[in-house]
């Protein structure tokens, strides 16, 4: 199903995207930088699901998007103060963390290295879905794994046809770099990927 976003139906379409979530359907979303696949945290199959769409390596965990720090809880066991600091900076926006992911999340998001990856995502439509949702979503681009990334409805149908359950169409995406990823569940700011956010201004 593929619904196109207006001025006057955002509301609709995030509740209907959320209700597909829950059920356990995936779903393809807008980000800040191109489009993204969605499944609901702790829902195992959606999760495999996923994984096998996209052709996924099983020892790629998978990010997950938040519409606020107050939820952390559901995923991360601690957040340590360089953690902190680097949220009340960055987010909402392209910033990735990895936090000491709470006890019994999926593999999935872990890939069994006891992390899990997380960000409050800047001004899109996958803000207003997180904060619609107020339970983490995956963030997985949406391509097969090693193909370019969607920043389009379109590019999505290419990649996936009649798979995802919810195509949310909020136009061309604007692309340029992903989000930066920085590990800090040793306290220490530790740079994975080097993306929209630069390791100068990081450790400003």
């Amino acid at each position: 199903m593929l619904v196109k976003i207006t001025e006057n139906n955002l509301n609709e379409v995030l509740q209907k995207a959320v209700e597909i979530l829950k059920k356990g359907g995936i779903i393809a979303y807008p980000t800040e930088t191109f489009y993204g696949l969605g499944a609901k945290y702790d829902n195992e199959d959606s999760l495999k699901k996923l994984y096998e769409l996209k052709k996924r390596p099983e020892e790629k965990p998978m990010p997950l998007i938040i519409g606020t720090g107050e939820i952390l809880p559901m995923i991360a066991a601690s957040v340590n103060t360089s953690a902190s600091a680097l949220m009340d900076k960055f987010w909402p926006g392209p910033l990735t963390l990895l936090l000491n992911a709470k006890e019994g999340l999926s593999n999935y998001l872990t890939a069994n290295t006891g992390k899990v990856a997380v960000r409050i995502p800047g001004e899109s439509i996958a803000l207003h879905l997180a904060k619609e949702a107020g339970f983490p979503i995956t963030a997985t681009s949406a391509n097969i794994s090693g193909m370019l990334p969607a920043d389009s409805a379109k590019a999505v149908i290419t990649y996936f046809e009649d798979k995802i359950d919810l195509i949310i169409d909020g136009g061309k995406t604007p692309g340029g770099l992903p989000s930066t990823i920085v590990d800090v569940t040793g306290g220490k700011i530790k740079i994975l990927r080097e993306g929209a956010i630069s390791s100068l201004t990081l450790t400003q």
